[in-house]
């Protein structure tokens, strides 16, 4: 069983910029978006996982209970899409508790996992594994394998991190290990920009060794034509990418692999 997750945020939802732009309601796409992913995963009867922003969840209303409607879990992205190294321990909790609220309201159902922004979440931060272990998180989806944006050689397969709290499930995106590092194959950028060959053959080798392929990706990546924020060249393209609909490639997986949502892989494996 391998997994798509989507981190439910907006075109202009980007790290370090500083304040976001100001953004009139008819200039949000993540609703309209959302849906063009829905209507994919419904035709091939596929479940995933939904990192939801709380601010965007909490504006618009709707979102959250679509996504939950269509079987979906609902996970958290946190509240502001700050990192988590720029919030200070209070703050993390708060933005937790404020997003699990939302979510609790809108879906029926508290968040179990967690996924920070632009992967956040490090081993210099120790006191927010602690934090989500004590909030009641069973998982977390932030540690990735590769270099500036996490750790090149983190652990590639998902493992138990034990905390002050008790322990926490850690389970990594897909990566592909290559002479010059780990890849992004996994999603984003990468996910569009790498040949299909050598995604499907990191997904095909990961399952081959008993382990899941975590793929993502964001709404926005399904609207090439969509606005985006003028960054310098080197940001815009970490930050968006090329303009390319990821959907074609996600169908093409779609049809090769079996794929189920975090919470259930986590479920079997605290059963097991």
């Amino acid at each position: 069983m391998n997994a798509i997750t989507i981190d439910v945020e907006d075109w202009f939802h980007v790290c370090g910029i500083g304040k976001e732009p100001p953004v009139h309601p008819t200039q949000r796409r993540v609703l309209h978006n959302t849906e063009r992913i829905l209507s994919l995963l419904a035709e091939f009867g596929v479940r995933a996982t939904f990192f939801v922003l709380g601010s965007v969840a909490e504006c618009e209303p709707h979102l959250v209970p679509m996504i939950a409607a269509a079987g979906h879990e609902i996970a958290s992205h946190g509240y502001s899409h700050k990192m988590v190294t720029e919030l200070d321990p209070q703050r993390f909790r708060e933005e937790l508790r404020r997003t699990g609220d939302i979510i609790g309201c809108q879906a029926g159902r508290r968040p179990l996992g967690f996924r920070a922004p632009q992967w956040s979440l490090r081993d210099s931060v120790p006191w927010a594994f602690d934090i989500l272990c004590d909030e009641g998180y069973h998982y977390d989806s932030s540690l990735n394998p590769l270099p500036f944006v996490g750790d090149g050689r983190g652990c590639r397969t998902p493992y138990r991190r034990l905390t002050e709290n008790g322990s926490i499930i850690e389970i990594p995106p897909m990566v592909t290990p290559s002479l010059v590092g780990n890849l992004p194959t996994g999603g984003g950028w990468g996910f569009r920009l790498f040949p299909m060959k050598m995604i499907y053959g990191s997904i095909r080798r990961m399952n081959e060794k008993g382990f899941p392929a975590v793929l993502y990706l964001h709404p926005r990546e399904v609207d090439p034509d969509g606005p985006r924020i003028r960054l310098a060249p080197v940001r815009a393209f970490a930050a968006y990418g090329p303009r390319v609909d990821a959907r074609e490639k996600l169908r093409f997986v779609l049809e090769r692999f079996r794929f189920g949502m975090l919470r259930e892989m986590v479920e079997k494996w605290q059963s097991a």
